[in-house]
């Protein structure tokens, strides 16, 4: 019998009534579990921190919360999430040694559980307008797919012979109390930078960000980054992220009990480049966010509009070395 994945936007169920991963009725609206785990919220004390929501309301961490059946978080979730805290807490070597299926899971489930909850709050916020909830059916693509791929967490579901996402992993010198946080659920683009390193998810793009910026890695290599050329790598793939104008499909192919995803070629029936043009005014404008700690205002980032400002590569394309970086406080 072939394996059925669920697919809430299909019902369109966003109650907290239903495990977010199986889609079976839960015993009580107390099966609930946290979008950012337990032990990153107490490494950084995070609970009461403030969350934005796309609505521009604002949650605390702890209030961002996922229905989720008891025995679905202690079979599946649980040893995930005690991997990735052991890796965690122990620093780049480990994090590169996790198989990269187990972070895009975990950066998935807390990506999705996000996402969940924003759904939740623009039905209540349509509800209250007397309105149906609406989502572009580009989206509702997207955030389905993600869906889908999660469940290689607890069905016989498999990827075949290609890496849904881009992933991205470096060693940085951060400071230790520092939580670096950042989400564009729009592109499903993840970025997280603590301990003593770096990592950025493209969730939706089959490698093609990874791709995009093979030059760009080449050129840093194995180097360690200083937290503003981490940055800065990160407004550049979150950018690209934003550029990338196609729609992944993919193909479902059940085989016995088994369920096999396999990717439609990106360029599909369309000559046009995978990338749109990139226009250095827009990336200044993602930049002047993404150093917003160091205070670049984008009139000094792009006052050459032709070579922005960098602090990754020198004027001749050279990788600077992160022990060479001075910066304002």
């Amino acid at each position: 019998m072939p394996v059925t994945p669920y697919e809430p936007f299909t019902s369109a169920n966003f109650s907290n009534k239903l495990c977010f991963l199986t889609g079976q009725q839960l015993n009580s609206q107390e099966e609930l579990i946290q979008v950012f785990p337990q032990w990153l919220m107490s490494l950084y004390g995070l609970e009461e921190k403030p969350f934005k929501m796309l609505d521009e309301s604002m949650a605390t961490y702890k209030d961002i919360k996922l229905p989720c059946s008891a025995a679905v978080n202690e079979a599946y979730l649980e040893p995930l999430e005690k991997e990735i805290a052991a890796a965690f807490a122990s620093g780049y070597e480990a994090v590169k040694a996790v198989d990269e299926l187990k972070l895009f899971q975990w950066a998935g489930k807390l990506l999705y559980g996000i996402i969940f909850n924003e759904i939740q709050a623009g039905i209540r916020q349509q509800a209250a307008q007397g309105e149906e909830f609406n989502i572009s059916q580009s989206i509702i693509h997207k955030f389905s797919n993600l869906h889908l791929m999660l469940q290689t967490l607890n069905l016989p579901v498999f990827l075949e012979g290609f890496t849904p996402y881009s992933i991205f992993l470096f060693k940085v010198e951060n400071n230790e109390a520092e939580f670096g946080y950042r989400d564009e659920i729009n592109t499903l683009t993840f970025s997280l930078r603590i301990k003593d390193f770096g990592l950025i998810i493209c969730f939706q793009d089959n490698g093609a960000n990874k791709q995009y910026h093979k030059e760009t890695l080449d050129k840093i290599g194995g180097n360690t980054l200083h937290p503003i050329q981490f940055e800065e790598f990160s407004g550049r793939v979150f950018y690209s992220a934003y550029l990338f104008n196609r729609l992944p499909e993919y193909t479902l192919l059940p085989v016995n009990d088994e369920l096999y995803i396999e990717a439609e070629p990106l360029r599909g029936m369309s000559s046009k480049p995978l990338f749109d043009d990139w226009i250095n005014k827009i990336y200044g404008q993602v930049l002047e966010s993404f150093w917003k700690n160091w205070g670049f205002l984008l009139l000094e980032i792009i006052k050459n509009p032709e070579e922005p400002m960098s602090f990754l590569f020198d004027a001749k394309g050279n990788f600077i070395n992160a022990a060479t970086i001075e910066l304002p406080h």
